[in-house]
Order: C-alpha cells, then structure tokens, then sequence
C-alpha cells in the first residue's frame, strides 16, 4: 500500500502470480489496508460499470458522515483514476492526484470518506469494480463537474472527446458547490474516521 499525496488516498500493487494456466492475485484485503493508514472497509455495497473510450464518470462524492469510502479496481481494459481533495480546510483542498488502474498491474486504490472519485476509460471499452462502505443514497450523493478548470485535471481524451452523463455535465464547480454548503468539512471528516474506525 502506497500512500498518494492526499491524505486518505493508498494505492494498492499487489503480487501477481502467473502460470500457465493464467494468474492468481489478492486484490483485497482488509488486513493490508489497516496496516498501511489504520483503518480497514467493510464492504456494504460493490459496483461495476462498463464503460467504452472516453466515458468520463464523477467527480462523485458522498455526504460526510457517514460518506462512502471506496477501493477502486479495473478488472478489464485501462482507466485513469482520480482522486481530489474537496473537504474544506484541507491542507491539500482543491489538489487532485491521478492513478492508472488496469488488467495488467492490477492495481486497486483507497478512496476515504470526503474525498471526490472521477475515472476515465482509456481502452476501448473497460470494466470497473468497486468495493464502497455505504450503499448507494441518492439524498446524499454529490457531484463535482471533472471539467472544472478551478481543479483543472488533465484528462486525456482517447476518443477525441468526452462522455459524461447529464448528470455529471450539469454538476457545479467547486466553487459553486463550495457557496451551496455541499462540499464536507475536513474537520468532520477526520472525526468520522477516529469515529468509525
């Protein structure tokens, strides 16, 4: 478990074992993660979604407490994965941190509560699953716009251009959700982690 420059972000390289039959990984395990940062997931809900090139997903992020932890893996082709520091008071507030998850490093990373989660498909077509914290609440769910030129990523566009969904096209900058009182508090948040963890 690598710790990224974000505070509440690892991502995990684990040991693949191959033969001729194929390969053989842990992608997951609770002991690794407390190890690393202090804290495991107890997984409430997985996700999966299949995405084609250039489909562009998030910047997602949960009401704090409880928000949604998530560990993040690509089982089939290449994205992008992003992780940006939106809790308020932050010392990395606004900064974002990108990872290439794919089927052949298998890498998974660790996003903690608070923090926004983005990815882009860079194969042609990629398959994400994900292991979250709290099942899906819409009441609670947020969005970030991931074109926002305040957080300013730079996302590469294999396809020319990107794909968001209504949704994620119509969310607000951070400094339009900072004004609305959505965005959580790092304070709060850090005490949801001593809390539950």
């Amino acid at each position: 478990m690598d710790r990224l420059s974000i505070d509440g972000a690892w991502c995990h390289t684990p040991r693949v074992h191959g033969d001729s039959r194929g390969a053989f990984l842990e992608a997951y395990r609770m002991a690794d993660l407390r190890a690393a940062s202090g804290r495991g997931l107890e997984v409430a809900q997985v996700n999966c979604s299949v995405s084609r090139r250039g489909t562009l997903r998030g910047v997602h992020f949960a009401d704090v407490p409880p928000g949604q932890a998530k560990y993040v893996t690509c089982v089939a082709g290449s994205i992008l994965d992003v992780v940006v520091d939106i809790r308020v008071g932050s010392p990395t507030f606004g900064r974002w941190e990108a990872v290439t998850l794919d089927d052949e490093s298998r890498r998974g990373l660790f996003i903690a509560e608070g923090l926004g989660h983005a990815f882009l498909a860079l194969s042609e077509q990629a398959t994400v699953v994900y292991l979250c914290s709290q099942p899906y609440a819409p009441g609670r769910e947020h969005g970030i716009h991931p074109l926002d030129p305040d957080v300013g990523i730079d996302w590469p566009s294999p396809a020319g251009e990107l794909t968001l969904s209504d949704r994620d096209a119509a969310a607000p900058t951070v400094k339009e959700a900072l004004a609305a009182g959505l965005l959580p508090g790092h304070r709060d948040c850090l005490d949801w982690y001593a809390a539950a963890h």
